[in-house]
């Protein structure tokens, strides 16, 4: 079943109002908060699986005044930007220190390069689109086995040695999401529907979503506690000013962090201290900077320690 005379399935038309509400919901927040980076993160892995849901979708259609050579080259890249952006967000956001190697150099060399040769170069002299699949996809589906198990080996090394029961979950999931990464490899060298294709890939979109949603609940609830714990405190301990001199934090980014330890706002902050909403962002994360921490929790445990 098709939307609005397009080739879109209606499951891919359904996946991408959904995803664009959660991009809409999780850009709100990093706005908010712009020093969450795993948050940006997975605002850019949810960008890139929207335009892999749209274009996929819509191309190749004789009826878009495009050409179709150029359809063709938009939804494998499309693809391949997608495929190759997963490795990168599993070593940052995963915190996975082996992946290193393949976000950084292997992605590009095995992924993003034959993706140019084959489907850009070779696609616009012969024109074969089955032809330079055929060739075209062997090394990154190679690579993309290769690094499934690296990113399985990854995930199996991090666990191993603080497991149970919810990190147990945690680990599943983590399998669960990276799995259908590696169908994107198939999906290039078979004619399968688009329906089997959308449901493949978006289930590895939401496990990450799952993740990231409970760690966010979980960090929020933690910060949440331990800011009014803190605040209980009436008292400065002696040990605040003289980690404030370490970090060399001015008089007003003192005076930030203390109305930050009593639980406000930044907008009840600039009211309190006669400077913008703006202003006292900026504060902030110049504060996170020289105490290198990103939120905070981390900032009060620091400066109060």
């Amino acid at each position: 079943m098709l939307v609005f005379g397009t080739q879109i399935h209606i499951v891919t038309f359904i996946f991408i109002l959904l995803e664009i509400g959660m991009f809409i919901f999780q850009l709100a927040i990093y706005l908010f908060r712009p020093q969450e980076k795993n948050r940006m993160l997975y605002l850019i892995l949810l960008f890139l699986m929207l335009l892999y849901n749209i274009t996929g979708g819509l191309f190749p259609d004789p009826k878009i005044n495009i050409p179709l050579p150029t359809q063709e080259m938009i939804a494998y890249g499309t693809g391949f930007l997608m495929a190759s952006y997963f490795p990168f967000y599993f070593y940052k956001a995963c915190e996975l220190p082996s992946v290193r190697w393949h976000a950084l150099y292997g992605v590009p060399l095995f992924l993003i390069l034959p993706y140019i040769v084959f489907f850009v170069v070779v696609y616009a002299i012969n024109g074969e689109l089955n032809v330079d699949i055929k060739y075209g996809m062997i090394l990154p589906f190679i690579y993309a086995m290769v690094l499934l198990w690296v990113l399985f080996k990854a995930i199996r090394e991090k666990y191993e040695e603080k497991r149970n029961k919810n990190k147990y979950m945690e680990e599943i999931a983590m399998y669960c999401a990276i799995t259908p990464w590696a169908a994107l490899a198939f999906f290039g060298f078979v004619e399968e529907s688009q329906l089997l294709e959308v449901l493949c890939t978006n289930t590895g979109i939401i496990c990450i979503t799952v993740l990231f949603m409970s760690k966010s609940i979980k960090d929020a609830r933690m910060e949440y506690d331990q800011l009014q714990e803190f605040g209980k405190n009436g008292y400065l301990p002696a040990s605040f000013d003289d980690n404030c001199k370490i970090f060399n934090l001015t008089t007003r980014e003192k005076e930030i962090v203390l109305l930050l330890k009593k639980g406000l706002t930044y907008k009840e902050i600039s009211a309190i201290l006669f400077i913008s909403g703006k202003t006292v962002d900026n504060h902030v994360q110049n504060i996170y900077e020289k105490t290198a921490v990103t939120n905070k929790v981390s900032l009060i445990h620091k400066l109060y320690n």
